[in-house]
């Protein structure tokens, strides 16, 4: 077959249809990369305008430009926006557009989720977009610190808009997160081992991990907060057992490790365009994974760091500010490893090199700054103050907007296959650093002066009025070169020169391939045996195009990748991806109805949405999978493997595994804000304790052990025969409804929720059980059905495997559920 048949077939079986009905159901990581990338950078735009206006309302004391409930939402608004929806997003769609060219794959692990992840982004998104046209846009701050946002002082539906919303955003996060972490650690070329993983991958990885464990705790906060909201479960309010500041550790808990969330992946991208622009080698290799590594563990035992003010003991002041003083090591070691590369090599002042020479300044001023505020004496000062959010931009502007600025134009000619031939660029750098340095050096000064932040006036006697007045200009002039941006990515777009395939002499998978990248990536999936690839192998471009690589001949109309073994990257199955399919985006719609509904208390229409939920995701799982075994599949270079789904550990297995991940943190949250309120809240103990009772226990904790019992007794029965795998599963849901009857039985026997925090918490605490149980079972009957229709051999066993892991989780949180309810009763 010639490279050009080759390349007609594979175009045929993996493209999207054209036209915008093509983008509605594309499950094509290039497409999705892009759509998420360009929505991405349409919040950020919208994030700008908002802190402009910010900057006109302050530019004046006493200024008329926006009163005080206008502006609240408005500062508010920014904040979301660029957290939650440029900046996470924008790693998401890098990742999304970039991995599986970089790891020598044809896509993603899931693409259907990743599909399903953005819809919940755009729709979510527009909730919040729209709740700022209708006026209504959540006003309390990007951080949401009750009793400000509870139903006393915030009685309408502003903060609701931000409770719901984000939730709804952040699917869409930890969607992308397990497919990430799952298509990094299983679906890479044949022979590329974790050590020959280029260093984006690993950055992209360590972030992907920290989303899992990081977001849970700021769901769980968004979730009690709604509740308390809507049906009056006093988590945050003293006089009934809550605690404002059970608020601020979950917060927080997210809030910390989201700064690094931002910040390693722009540092993946720095990794990666360095070397090339100083055409030598990345400086210490495994020093940075293992910083990057050391960074997302220190991230999380600093978020106390926020809360220096708040009264907390000295014992812990002193450990939290030696810790956030630490993390300035492993941050550091990154630091001087790139100024070695840069030592080394022959750094060449191109486009995206300006962009990573203004990271520098920029981000090490930010560092030393968050230095001083680590240190308590300073934070007591200037805690609250302009000096504190401009450390924070020079953070995450010098921290990710510089590095994501050199990654557009260091990957522009890859996403359009052209080069630039207006030269804007170097002008909106120039206008962008000045501007950029110009607002925030002298916001750090007016913010030492004393001006708080979140202030909408101020008065001319205090002092600020020429400094803000200097801040603002220099805001407009950052607003003036980020336009320019803009103007020149429009103008590359329309009038741009055909560029070569790889004009920038880098050694990477990505520029293996032709430009813009086919929807298949590769012609054929190459063998890695470097970390640089392309200079390893020079001959590869041409190799991989003649077919000479694994899955090098189109079979079927399958859409083939391969699944590699974790470490070594040996292949280890073969595997079909799903067509293209609008399924995603009805589910992700069918989800906005979920949190439409709670938003507007129409509460009857939540069940309706569940089921729709449910039903969608049943048509998702029902179209995987055959009738039939398929036999070991020649895959190339004389190697035969197994189908994916006929393997011990299945794509879903995975899937699942990362994901509980994710829940686990999530039950550990809960726990956590248990323990905080039981001892540190001031209304403790409650009026009354849950009563403990035996026979719940037995039910409960019998159930789950029945469950475990008959899961094995299932594996075996689907290994051996099918005899008895129907009655196993069987057997195993009436364990899981055993978990149910106690869970259920935790909830409605809980002391009254309204009157004190520990009955919300053990309510809290049952339905947490009883949805888990609910899924199980669910599982299980899908598992059933599927048997019945012939979808399960003892080789197509995906269903019953993917099963048991759920089961084993629901067991162990059924036991965690019933130790904290029932112990804390007998205990009192």
């Amino acid at each position: 077959m010639t490279p050009l048949a080759r390349h007609r077939q594979l175009t045929a079986i993996w493209a999207s249809a054209s036209g915008w009905r093509g983008l509605l159901s594309t499950v094509n990581h290039t497409d999705l990369g892009r759509m998420f990338l360009a929505t991405s950078f349409f919040f950020f735009l919208v994030g700008g305008v908002l802190a402009m206006l910010i900057r006109a309302q302050l530019a004046t004391p006493h200024s008329a430009f926006a009163g005080p409930e206008i502006y609240n939402q408005i500062f508010t608004m920014h904040g979301t926006i660029m957290m939650f929806l440029f900046a996470i997003p924008t790693f998401e769609g890098l990742a999304i557009y970039l991995l599986p060219k970089l790891l020598g794959t044809r896509d993603l692990a899931f693409p259907r989720l990743t599909a399903y992840g953005f819809w919940c982004y755009v729709f979510g998104g527009a909730m919040m977009l729209g709740s700022l046209l209708l006026g209504v846009a959540p006003d309390g701050g990007w951080f949401m610190y009750p009793p400000l946002t509870g139903r006393i002082y915030s009685p309408g539906v502003n903060t609701d808009v931000w409770l719901i919303g984000i939730t709804f955003v952040e699917i869409s996060a930890i969607a992308a997160a397990v497919e990430i972490t799952v298509s990094i650690l299983k679906y890479r070329a044949p022979g590329m081992s974790l050590d020959r993983m280029p260093i984006f991958a690993w950055y992209a990885l360590v972030t992907a991990l920290m989303i899992l464990t990081g977001f849970p705790p700021l769901i769980l906060g968004s979730i009690l907060l709604e509740l308390e909201r809507a049906f009056g479960l006093p988590f945050f309010q003293v006089a009934f057992g809550g605690d404002s500041l059970l608020w601020q550790h979950l917060f927080w808990l997210f809030g910390h490790p989201e700064v690094y969330i931002i910040f390693l992946p722009a540092a993946g991208v720095i990794s990666t365009i360095l070397p090339v622009m100083c055409r030598t080698t990345l400086l210490g290799y495994g020093w940075i994974v293992a910083s990057a590594v050391a960074l997302a563990f220190l991230s999380f035992g600093l978020w106390v760091h926020h809360m220096f003010t708040t009264g907390i003991p000295h014992m812990s002041l002193a450990f939290f500010s030696a810790a956030s003083t630490l993390v300035a090591v492993p941050t550091a070691v990154q630091i001087f490893a790139w100024i070695g590369t840069m030592w080394r090599g022959r750094p060449t002042l191109r486009m995206p090199m300006l962009h990573l020479l203004g990271f520098f300044v920029t981000f090490v001023i930010g560092g030393l700054t968050g230095v001083m505020v680590a240190v308590v004496p300073f934070d007591w000062q200037a805690h609250d103050t302009a000096f504190v959010t401009a450390h924070l931009h020079y953070v995450l502007f010098g921290g990710f907007v510089f590095p994501i600025l050199a990654g557009l134009y260091y990957w522009l000619p890859h996403v359009s296959g052209r080069k630039r031939f207006f030269r804007l660029g170097e002008l909106a750098f120039a206008l962008v650093f000045i501007g950029f340095h110009v607002t925030f050096l002298a916001m750090h000064w007016v913010g030492l002066m004393g001006q708080r932040r979140r202030i909408s006036t101020y008065g001319p006697e205090d002092g600020w009025t020429t400094i803000n007045l200097i801040s603002s200009i220099g805001s407009f002039v950052l607003a003036i070169g980020i336009a320019i941006v803009i103007l020149d990515l429009v103008l590359h777009a329309m009038a741009a020169r055909r560029s070569r395939r790889n004009p920038w002499g880098a050694e990477t998978l990505e520029w293996a391939m032709m430009t813009p990248p086919p929807a298949y990536n590769f012609a054929s999936l190459p063998e890695i045996e470097s970390r640089r690839p392309l200079e390893a192998d020079p001959e590869l471009v041409l190799r991989i195009a003649r077919g000479e690589g694994y899955l090098g001949e189109p079979r079927n109309g399958w859409r083939e990748t391969l699944m590699v073994d974790s470490a070594t990257g040996r292949p280890e199955a073969q595997v079909i991806f799903p067509a293209n399919t609008r399924l995603p985006i009805l589910m992700a719609a069918v989800t906005g109805v979920f949190f439409l509904s709670l938003l507007f208390k129409v509460y009857w229409v939540t069940p309706a949405a569940v089921f729709g939920v449910a039903l969608c995701g049943w048509r998702w799982a029902w179209s995987n999978g055959r009738k039939f075994d398929l036999p070991d599949l020649d895959i190339g270079k004389g190697v035969r493997a197994p189908n994916a789904g006929q393997i011990e550990r299945p794509p879903g297995w995975w899937g699942s595994s990362v994901l509980l991940t994710a829940d686990a943190t999530f039950l550990g949250s809960l726990v956590f804000g248990f323990a905080f309120l039981w001892t540190v809240a001031p209304a403790w103990p409650p009026p009354a304790w849950f009563a403990p009772s035996l026979w719940e226990v037995i039910v409960g904790a019998g159930g789950a052990a029945l469950a475990i019992l008959a899961l094995r007794r299932a594996r075996g029965a689907n290994a051996a025969s099918q005899r008895t795998l129907a009655r196993s599963l069987a057997l195993c849901g009436l364990g899981v409804l055993g978990t149910a009857v106690a869970m259920m039985a935790v909830m409605i026997r809980a002391p009254d929720p309204t009157g004190h925090a520990y009955g919300a918490t053990v309510l809290v605490l049952g339905g947490y059980g009883l949805f888990h149980a609910a899924v199980a079972g669910l599982m299980i009957l899908f598992s059933l059905a599927r048997l019945q229709h012939g979808y399960v051999s003892a080789e197509r066993r995906a269903e019953v495997t993917v099963t048991g892991v759920w089961i084993q989780y629901l067991a162990l949180s059924t036991v965690v559920v019933l130790a904290l309810t029932h112990g804390a009763g007998l205990l009192a």
